[in-house]
């Protein structure tokens, strides 16, 4: 018999009744019902219920074992009787008589319960990760994270793609994040940097002539901290191809996205790749508040200035007088009652506003009448108007937000994030993608009028130089995001693969031909070497993973995260390095003030 186990705590069943079996694992629960020990054991796999009484030659050895103790057992399979079955568990119908036992490691008193659902603070879950990560849930989510990015490769693989690796020492390059530097010891006082985004070298890999490049790649940023962000590193799903266009790149990850959640989101319903609406940047600021929408919830914002301008309420009448402000409703099926509308209004409050106006309709003497303050101000016609246009009626309500767009969207979309929650208009069971495309290259700040990048600078402008050679302001670039659920899933672009384009468009943003090549020059030397037109994109996998799991926090996804502060807890990291450390690389640390 192998000297640990014969078969896994799942793989016991009836038709084992009767057999000498070896079991390995932790124990997870130990229940003393008066003479008669009940141990769940547990491994990867699963629970088998063991058993020991008196009569067991190590029944005394056996009273000693607590929980999260790894033990071996042989002992003998037997039937539970027909009662005591548990068909919760694939070996319910089953369980062993210990005959022999074996401690392969005591546990000290427990810091979490691996037992249950106990919520504990994150500082304990992450200072014993290791303990953390042997709960249920720990376990299923870490597993559907490896079944997940095997399905991707598998997919990836399928559509004709080939699996390269990128280098992780490399040169700094601004990806729109802090950069980890990592000092050279061959060349003091130079530095590498981990990469932020394969996104250099994989375009270079296009030059050299390969087709279709996948990766599941590590990225590493030095950010700050969000719910739906490592403050440190993640892996994405990286893919390029040459000779592409927009909706090639589209119509290529996009079944792959969606046959994996098909896959793991445990029939929850899909949107069918086909079928993801391709929306404008633009629109998805007016309608959603936001570049990465939910369009779970059917609520679309929209432009309603025209009824305010002259209007008897003055604050959005002398709004409108200036330059570049607009009125924009947010329609609320079902939230037509004063009582929702001041909840409303005080959560616009919390956000620094003075608070949303609002408009409700409601059943009067003489049908239908709408209600509320702006109602009273603005008259009649121009609030059926209103109504009208948002395709309202009797019990429902609209909230309003005006100024210059870009002070109040995201303001905006958190409101109608809140108003489709509160009204239960969102469908929990449901994955819906939508294309956020024609993002803009170029703003202007108010302020000093420099223009500079608003988006990724390496994405092909549409109408190439042509464009550039016009308003700066109206370029859009082939650039796009996928979003799901009110996150972004994906980013990608088609390339710029131009040097001539390149250089003029980073001339409009005050970056010269020297400058450009001085940071750059690596991609922009081989683009001189007939570069083919390309494009690709990256796929979060750790947020991904955090949808299909449900889970609100990415913490919950990763094996071994960092917490808020950017610090490994279990691991003691960052740490100070030794000063012979220090010595060697050539670098001295310099005291920060308190």
């Amino acid at each position: 018999m192998h000297a640990y186990r014969s078969h896994t705590c799942a793989e016991l069943n009836k038709s084992n009744v009767g057999e000498t079996v070896r079991l390995s694992g932790w124990v997870h629960r130990v229940r003393d019902h008066g003479g008669l020990l009940f141990i769940d054991l547990r491994d990867h796999y699963g629970i088998t219920q063991v058993m020991a009484d008196p009569d067991s030659p190590v029944f005394t050895e056996i009273e000693k074992v607590r929980s999260e103790w790894c033990i071996r057992i042989d002992g003998n399979v037997m039937a539970r009787d027909e009662s005591l079955v548990n068909t919760k568990i694939p070996t319910g119908e089953v369980e062993v008589f210990i005959r022999d036992i074996e401690v392969l490691g005591k546990s000290e008193e427990l810091p979490l319960m691996v037992f249950g659902e106990q919520e504990y603070p994150e500082e304990t879950r992450l200072r014993y990760r290791y303990l953390d990560l042997r709960r249920e849930k720990m376990q299923n989510n870490m597993l559907l994270r490896s079944n997940m990015v095997q399905s991707i490769r598998k997919r990836m693989w399928g559509k004709g793609f080939n699996e390269y690796q990128t280098p992780i020492i490399t040169a700094s390059s601004p990806e729109g994040a802090r950069d980890f530097l990592v000092p050279s010891r061959l060349h003091p006082g130079k530095f590498y940097a981990l990469p932020q985004a394969p996104q250099q070298f994989k375009q270079l890999m296009m030059v050299s002539g390969f087709d279709k490049y996948f990766q599941i790649a590590p990225c590493f940023r030095d950010e700050d901290p969000r719910a739906d962000r490592s403050p440190t590193d993640f892996y994405q799903l990286d893919m390029e191809m040459s000779f592409v266009s927009q909706q090639d790149v589209f119509d290529t990850i996009a079944p792959v996205i969606a046959g994996v959640f098909e896959e793991f989101g445990k029939g929850r319903k899909v949107d069918a790749a086909e079928d993801w609406p391709q929306i404008s940047y633009k629109d998805a600021a007016l309608w959603y508040g936001s570049d990465k929408p939910d369009l779970r919830n059917p609520i679309k914002m929209q432009v309603v200035s025209e009824h305010f301008a002259g209007s008897g309420f003055a604050i959005f009448a002398k709004l409108l007088e200036q330059e570049g402000t607009e009125i924009r409703a947010i329609p609320a099926p079902t939230g037509g009652s004063r009582k929702f509308c001041d909840r409303m209004n005080k959560f616009a409050q919390g956000e620094g506003l003075p608070g949303m106006g609002y408009i409700f309709w409601r059943e009067g003497a003489d049908g239908m009448e709408a209600a509320g303050p702006l109602a009273k101000n603005i008259g009649p016609e121009r609030t059926e108007a209103i109504r009208q246009q948002l395709g309202l009626g009797v019990g429902d309500a609209a909230f309003f937000l005006g100024g210059k767009p870009k002070a109040f969207e995201a303001v905006a979309g958190r409101a109608r994030n809140v108003i489709g929650e509160e009204l239960g208009l969102i469908d929990k069971d449901r994955f819906a993608f939508a294309w956020i495309v024609d993002f803009p290259i170029y703003e202007k700040d108010e302020e000093t009028g420099k223009i500079d990048f608003e988006h990724n600078p390496f994405s092909m402008p549409q109408g190439g130089m042509e464009a550039l050679l016009a308003d700066p302001l109206a370029v859009k670039g082939y650039q796009y995001d996928l979003a799901c659920n009110g996150y972004e899933l994906v980013s990608g672009a088609i390339r710029n693969h131009r040097p001539e384009i390149m250089f003029k468009a980073f001339e409009i943003a005050g970056y010269g031909k020297d400058e450009v090549e001085k940071r750059f020059g690596g991609m922009v030397n081989a683009f001189q070497y007939g570069a083919p037109p390309h494009g690709g994109c990256a796929a979060g996998i750790d947020r991904m993973v955090m949808l299909l799991a449900d889970e609100a926090n990415i913490r919950e996804v990763i094996m071994f995260p960092m917490n808020q502060r950017a610090e490994d807890l279990m691991m003691a990291a960052p740490s100070e390095p030794m000063s012979e450390q220090l010595m060697e690389l050539g670098l001295r640390v310099i005291p920060q003030d308190q």
